[in-house]
């Protein structure tokens, strides 16, 4: 760590902040009470904040460069309290990381330099209150997304997803006989599935398909007529792919039941050399850091911001992502401070 960073006093209203809303349980849909104490946050400091229909904290202003993260976190209590760490104070709670780190550090960045912010709702199922924004307002100027990056990386990539319900039913029979019962052909398509996307060992993640069921049920039916079998699955997307694509290969490899596709969010891979970029790597080093540019292998709301807006944009935040929806979620504040200085500079380099 530079001098610089190693003198970086302690943002004590950023710290305060994200107390509080780290103090605020605020799991998928329950996130109005932390939502309330981020539009008090905002309202005393005379900025004009409302709640829109989904629930998004929205303090329009700037939109040379738009601040937005989630408000929600997933399920799971971690008692909150701050301990030294080997660098100096760190603060345990769920959420802490993903995402009330980055959460605090763009709100407390946009009231001192005047541009736009959002706290989404829903990010963690649905992405209900970013599917809202893109629908229900015009692409700002830059969009900087927050999610634990680091406080000197930047995020520049993320695969896409595609989801859907695999569905077979057939006739019951003697367990003796040959013919594929309906959970059989359930493995059968899941197995080509994985087959037809096998990657090289050389073949980084970022740039594989990942095909993972998540859910499955199977069994006779109630009238003891049919074999009926589901399973809810997941294919993550690289920016070679586009979902359609990736729908339609794992369609080929049907040979019976079928496919309700019911979610499909297109990759994003966003170029180094933007404005947002630029800005980044600039208010880094200014900070004594060496910037890292990052690729996540999941999905996020600047996916749906990316596939809306045709505007530069990165991910940005304080914490190590490893954290995420952890039992051990955690941030040292030292890096809350070095990133809301970071976020202060980009802000003031974009308008």
């Amino acid at each position: 760590m530079s001098e610089t960073t190693d003198r970086l006093a302690a943002d004590e209203e950023a710290r305060a902040l994200l107390e509080t809303l780290v103090s605020i349980p605020s799991p998928t849909p329950e996130e109005d009470e932390c939502a309330a104490a981020l539009v008090a946050f905002f309202e005393d400091h005379g900025r004009e904040v409302y709640r829109d229909e989904v629930g998004n904290v929205r303090a329009p202003a700037d939109d040379s460069v738009l601040y937005t993260s989630h408000i929600d976190t997933v399920p799971g209590e971690i008692p909150v309290r701050v301990e030294d760490g080997e660098d100096g104070p760190v603060l345990w709670g769920r959420g802490s990381v993903d995402a009330k780190g980055p959460l605090a550090a763009l709100a407390v960045a946009a009231v001192r330099t005047g541009v736009s912010f959002v706290g989404v709702v829903g990010e963690e199922t649905t992405s209900r209150g970013a599917r809202h924004l893109v629908d229900d307002r015009e692409a700002p100027d830059a969009v900087v997304n927050g999610e634990p990056s680091g406080w000197d990386g930047i995020t520049l990539g993320y695969r896409g997803i595609l989801q859907g319900t695999y569905v077979a039913t057939s006739e019951s029979g003697h367990t003796s006989r040959p013919e594929n019962n309906a959970i059989q052909d359930a493995i059968a398509w899941w197995s080509a599935v994985e087959e037809r996307f096998a990657a090289e060992d050389y073949e980084p993640v970022f740039e594989q398909v990942t095909p993972k069921p998540v859910a499955v049920e199977g069994g006779v039916s109630e009238d003891g007529l049919a074999v009926e079998t589901t399973m809810e699955v997941q294919l993550r997307v690289p920016p070679a792919h586009s979902t359609e694509e990736v729908r339609e290969l794992a369609d080929g490899e049907l040979g019976a039941g079928t496919v309700n596709w019911t979610d499909a969010v297109e990759p994003t891979m966003q170029s180094p050399r933007t404005p947002v970029a630029r800005a980044f790597r600039a208010a880094i080093r200014e900070a004594g850091g060496d910037p890292r540019l990052l690729r996540k292998t999941g999905t996020a709301d600047m996916n749906l911001y990316a596939g809306s807006w045709d505007c530069p944009m990165a991910t940005y935040g304080p914490g190590d992502s490893a954290l995420d929806h952890a039992p051990d979620e955690r941030l040292a504040l030292g890096e809350l401070d070095r990133a809301v200085a970071v976020l202060e500079a980009v802000a003031e380099d974009l308008q």
